[in-house]
């Protein structure tokens, strides 16, 4: 990736902003619940069922998005950024797949929730 101008920096985090609207507290806690660990799909592109079928890489990813957003903006890195304009795409490409009816428990919503979005937060 090329060096990022300050603009877009500014841009991308505030869409990471807008796509990330779990705080860290809850995002913290989803992560550490069962059905967080049951949903997604690993890295060798296995469907998740169980803990027991590896971590997803949503998983990794909501681990990772912690960490982004434990740091100041002064201390964000090239790879911050990449990870930043992943979960932006991950985001944006799921919503469009909502599925139809009642998504509180779906796994489409917990799939979201691990990359720090949750849809039906208002």
């Amino acid at each position: 990736m090329s060096e990022l101008s300050e603009a877009q920096k500014k841009a991308i985090r505030s869409d990471f902003k807008a796509a990330v609207n779990m705080p860290p507290s809850r995002l913290r806690r989803w992560l550490q619940a069962a059905d967080s660990k049951r949903v997604g799909m690993t890295k060798g592109g296995r469907k998740v069922e169980s803990s027991r079928d590896g971590k997803s890489v949503g998983h990794h990813m909501g681990e990772r998005i912690l960490e982004i957003k434990g740091k100041r903006v002064a201390q964000l890195e090239a790879d911050d950024y990449q990870a930043m304009r992943k979960v932006i795409g991950y985001v944006h490409r799921h919503l469009k797949q909502r599925p139809a009816g009642d998504v509180k428990d779906s796994r489409w919503r917990q799939s979201l929730m691990n990359w720090g979005h949750d849809p039906l937060k208002g």
